[in-house]
């Protein structure tokens, strides 16, 4: 597994806290009134929809706070605020690429936090373009290896047009083009095969290696964004090394 997706499953676990679950919620929120204002509240027919239900769904959102949201998006209820997705592009310390995917109603508000944030830790926002042609958006499949064989997900892989399987650490990661992710998601979903995350992400062209400490150093910076109020989801080209990864494990 990736060290990227291995650290976001790390983070996961860390984020168990009454505190860090209410942020979460309060995200996932947001992304299912979006989904359901663009493309209507029925998750078998809004595919971004689903993807949000499914999340909410992982880490027990409640089913209230579920129907809520989508209520706010459809326009059911009255009381929510008109939310958009935002990317900014940044740099961390040392050169380290940064997309910052954001849900917020206010965008003053959130460049606001993103600027202090990594003005303060030695980064900067960066101008549009000047960090995007790094990236890659790409549809991503985290699969645990618990049932299921590389043979058949390679055989679903090239049915579908997928570019890469790739088995590591007890876990298989499926990479494929944006639009391919439906058809992808439905195929597992036929085979009954589970999927702990899915979703569009950006991948780098290139990672950029550094030592332990300053790999650290750009590790705790990325975590204060992601914790930020309206972050969705942050992307880096810093390589992680299993170094990296256990030594932030054991903070």
């Amino acid at each position: 597994m990736s060290g990227h997706s291995h650290w976001a499953t790390t983070k996961r676990k860390k984020s168990a806290s009454d505190a860090k679950r209410g942020q979460l919620f309060t995200r996932l929120a947001r992304e299912i009134s979006m989904a359901a204002r663009e493309n209507g509240g029925d998750p078998e027919t809004n595919f971004r929809l689903r993807i949000a239900f499914d999340k909410a769904r992982a880490v027990n959102m409640p089913k209230e706070s579920i129907e809520r949201a989508i209520k706010r998006g459809t326009g059911e209820d009255k009381s929510g605020l008109v939310i958009e997705k935002v990317t900014y592009e940044g740099y961390a310390p040392h050169g380290v690429a940064l997309m910052i995917d954001c849900l917020t109603e206010n965008r003053n508000r959130t460049v606001s936090d993103l600027r202090h944030t990594l003005s303060h830790s030695g980064g900067s926002i960066a101008e549009v373009g000047s960090v995007a042609w790094q990236f890659d958006r790409i549809a991503y499949f985290l699969i645990p290896s618990e049932g299921v064989t590389y043979d058949k997900l390679l055989e679903i892989a090239i049915d579908v047009g997928a570019n890469d399987v790739r088995q590591d650490d007890g876990y298989f990661e499926i990479i494929a083009p944006v639009e391919a992710f439906k058809t992808l998601s439905d195929r597992l979903d036929k085979e009954k095969i589970n999927v702990e995350i899915r979703e569009l992400r950006m991948m780098p062209k290139q990672e950029l290696s550094l030592d332990l400490e300053d790999t650290m150093q750009v590790m705790r910076v990325i975590e204060e964004v992601e914790d930020l109020e309206d972050v969705e989801g942050v992307y880096s080209n810093l390589n992680i090394s299993e170094e990296a990864l256990a030594a932030f494990e054991s903070e």
